[in-house]
């Protein structure tokens, strides 16, 4: 990840939400976005391997049937877990946070005016972890 954009996925079912995201990481030019408003939509494209999912906890605001954020994030964790995930939600609640804890999102953020900033602190903290590991990697397998 050193010397390319880091691929993050955007998955939210309120378009104008997601929307601001995607032009806030945009405008740092340091992220490749795809968004998607269906968690179905997002494991559809798991090939593109992005290396961080935000995800939204509901995801049923436009499709009423559309599975929800905690089964998306199941699945993604089943096919690939690596793949670090961010759960977003306007819940301000902790049994919801540490309930997506256990199903091994990374971390929480609440929808706010900071949740910006927070997700670029944490998005900073993944990319120097992978980058991190990366180099270890090379080192141990030159050993």
């Amino acid at each position: 990840m050193n010397n390319r954009k880091a691929k993050v996925f955007l998955v939210d079912d309120d378009a104008l939400y997601l929307k601001t995201l995607e032009l806030q990481f945009k405008a740092l030019e340091n992220f490749e976005i795809q968004t998607f408003i269906t968690g179905e939509q997002c494991i559809e494209n798991l090939h593109l391997q992005p290396d961080i999912i935000v995800l939204d906890y509901w995801l049923n605001g436009i499709e009423k049937n559309a599975m929800n954020g905690l089964n998306t994030l199941d699945i993604i964790k089943q096919r690939n877990a690596d793949i670090a995930v961010i759960m977003l939600s306007s819940q301000d609640s902790i049994e919801i946070a540490i309930n997506c804890m256990h199903h091994l999102a990374m971390d929480y953020v609440v929808k706010s005016e900071t949740a910006f900033l927070r997700l670029q602190k944490i998005f900073d903290g993944i990319i120097r972890f992978k980058v991190m590991e990366s180099e270890l990697n090379w080192y141990m397998d030159r050993m």
